[in-house]
């Protein structure tokens, strides 16, 4: 009886009815059904899954939204060296590369003094090149040409290089500080803090 009763339970499908088949594939039926069952679920449990996901992108990106983009610059001040160092009507161009500046010693309006140029054209940001020859810096992109000074003289340019703001530190060597700029057009250039007298 005992053996009877075992017979039929594995015969039967899982509502509790005997199976034809024999047993085998039924218990290989039901074992398919229960493992899709597991797997898909019903669409209620695939819609809460999905907006679990949702939730965890949006939290990942909550995340990222934390911690900006660091942009690694040089530093805004930099150290050029004694006034010594520079001989009159010199342009030092070894700062060109990693500041962007070119140190001057020349006269502006009868006055001899240094100042820091700016290395970008006016007209659309192009990096000039210094003439040694014309003594001028000159616009590769579209041709503007800029006197010692940094006045515009030909091309496109709309108006003069910026200047940096320059001075003598406590050690005695020229400090430039890119985070201040001086245009000639606002009649800036007059500042002090735009040239060092010589």
């Amino acid at each position: 009886m005992a053996d009877s009763n075992h017979t039929n339970r594995s015969n039967s499908e899982p509502g509790g009815e005997p199976c034809a088949c024999g047993g085998h594939a039924c218990a290989r039926r039901g074992f398919f059904r229960r493992s899709l069952g597991l797997l898909a679920g019903s669409a209620l449990a695939w819609g809460f899954s999905l907006l679990a996901a949702t939730h965890l992108l949006w939290l990942l990106g909550l995340a990222r939204f934390m911690f900006p983009n660091i942009v690694i610059e040089p530093p805004t001040k930099f150290k050029a060296g004694r006034p010594d160092d520079y001989q009159p009507g010199q342009v030092e161009t070894r700062f060109t590369t990693r500041f962007g500046v070119w140190i001057v010693r020349h006269q502006y309006r009868g006055r001899p003094q240094i100042y820091a140029l700016r290395t970008y054209c006016t007209h659309l940001g192009c990096t000039p090149l210094w003439l040694d020859a014309e003594q001028k810096f000159r616009c590769p992109c579209h041709g503007s040409g800029f006197s010692k000074e940094g006045i515009n003289l030909e091309g496109p340019a709309p108006r003069p290089l910026e200047r940096y703001a320059i001075r003598i530190a406590e050690d005695g060597l020229i400090e430039v500080d890119k985070s201040r700029l001086f245009q000639q057009e606002l009649g800036q250039w007059q500042d002090p803090d735009s040239f060092v007298p010589v």
